[in-house]
């Protein structure tokens, strides 16, 4: 694989080129999972501009191959926004950084997603790359490797901790769009899993309802406008 970085050359831009393989998913989760990081990723770094997330996004690494397409990717040091517009892919020559994080969701159609892409990845560069088959019985579901060197060393302890990211990654039972199973989440450094945007909202209605109680308690309206 021939990564290009040459900012000189006559290269075709992301307006040039198709945003994803237009291959459709098989599998719902394919991309409800990788949303669902992405979403909470806007949460815990609220302030920060410098991340990108990208679900089900074209990577082009060589202008006249097509496009690798994760279920999901994170590169660190890239504007968020580029221009005031939105990415229509990521074009590793316009970006000049791989991705540092690449997530693939296994389903019953297999994508060598444990042979050719991981190869595809270590030679791209990508220092993080998990693994989640949800219809594994004897081995784990949730894999990631970190790149060292030229090939991937896989890594151990649940919540797996990504120095780079300040970030863990790991599985919970929880309900995310309605749906109850096994979703993966990112974790702090002390293995406590962050909120996700529903929990987050359903955390702050309760906390509006104990307030309003309190007050009803104590003989105030929480309805009525105290200035007046």
């Amino acid at each position: 694989m021939i990564l290009y970085y040459n900012p000189k050359a006559d290269l075709p831009s992301a307006k040039d080129l198709p945003d994803s393989d237009e291959t459709p998913v098989d599998n719902e989760l394919q991309d409800l999972i990788p949303g669902l990081l992405k979403a909470m990723l806007a949460l815990i770094w609220p302030e920060r501009m410098d991340w990108f997330f990208g679900v089900d996004m074209g990577i082009y690494y060589h202008p006249k191959k097509p496009a690798i397409v994760p279920d999901g990717f994170l590169s660190i040091g890239v504007p968020r926004i580029i221009d005031s517009n939105l990415r229509l892919s990521y074009v590793l020559w316009e970006e000049q950084k791989p991705p540092t994080f690449v997530l693939e969701v296994v389903s019953e159609t297999a994508r060598k997603e444990y042979s050719k892409k991981k190869e595809d990845y270590a030679e791209l560069g990508v220092l993080y790359y998990a693994i989640y088959n949800p219809l594994r019985k004897r081995k784990p579901r949730l894999e990631v490797y970190q790149l060292q060197g030229e090939e991937y060393q896989d890594l151990q302890g649940e919540p797996f901790w990504l120095p780079e990211l300040n970030l863990g990654l790991g599985r919970a039972e929880g309900t995310y769009q309605g749906i109850t199973r096994e979703w993966l989440y990112w974790y702090n450094e002390q293995g406590e899993r962050y909120l996700t945007p529903e929990e987050q909202l359903l955390s702050a209605r309760q906390q509006i309802a104990q307030l309003t109680e309190k007050l009803r308690e104590l003989g105030i309206d929480p309805n009525c406008d105290q200035r007046q």
